[in-house]
């Protein structure tokens, strides 16, 4: 499905590149769509959302490239704990690419929503999370699939990674649960994988 999207995204249009990098993002780093998104265009706040300053290119000990979002909200997260979301280059569907791409079609400043676009003015536009979710929906009916959700992107992640086998312990810490709720990903994945 991710290469569909990726596919019949035009990634050189504003939204669709913002679009294609909330989706690579929330796959990789088995986030949830709202934290990759705002509910509605007025409520987006630094201290709850991306922003660009949030994002965090590096190289590890043996020299391979990386990036890390400063989640500063998120489901899993205690109150005003910053959650650091780790993503590596991936083959076809990089998450890094998707970055790069949309830095490139959507310049802006250090404190601008990070997951945003410009219309035809030059207006920084918020994602929304029901726009780019019903965006999604569109280009994956057109392929003949169903519908995804704001949990697909976290589901799929962390199938992936299962399916890749990937320690479930490791899986566990990479997408920041606190709790055992990541089992019932576990289990899914389990079931289908039969």
């Amino acid at each position: 499905m991710l290469q569909a999207l990726q596919s019949t995204l035009k990634l050189n249009d504003p939204f669709e590149a913002c679009i294609w990098a909330m989706a690579a993002c929330a796959f990789w780093g088995m986030m949830c769509f709202g934290e990759v998104s705002v509910p509605l265009c007025n409520d987006f706040n630094g201290k709850k959302h991306l922003m660009h300053q949030d994002t965090h290119f590096g190289y590890d000990l043996d020299g391979r490239l990386y990036v890390h979002l400063d989640l500063p909200s998120a489901k899993t997260a205690k109150s005003r704990e910053i959650q650091l979301v780790f993503m590596v280059p991936q083959e076809g569907l990089c998450p890094l690419e998707a970055l790069q791409n949309l830095a490139k079609v959507v310049p802006a400043g250090q404190n601008n929503p990070l997951f945003s676009w410009r219309d035809r003015q030059g207006n920084v536009c918020l994602m929304v999370k029901t726009m780019a979710i019903n965006h999604i929906n569109l280009v994956l009916k057109s392929w003949g699939w169903g519908a995804t959700f704001r949990h697909s992107f976290r589901i799929s992640g962390a199938s992936f990674y299962l399916s890749q086998k990937v320690d479930p312990e490791i899986v566990c810490i990479a997408g920041c649960w606190c709790s055992l709720a990541y089992e019932a990903y576990i289990c899914a994945f389990e079931q289908v994988a039969l």
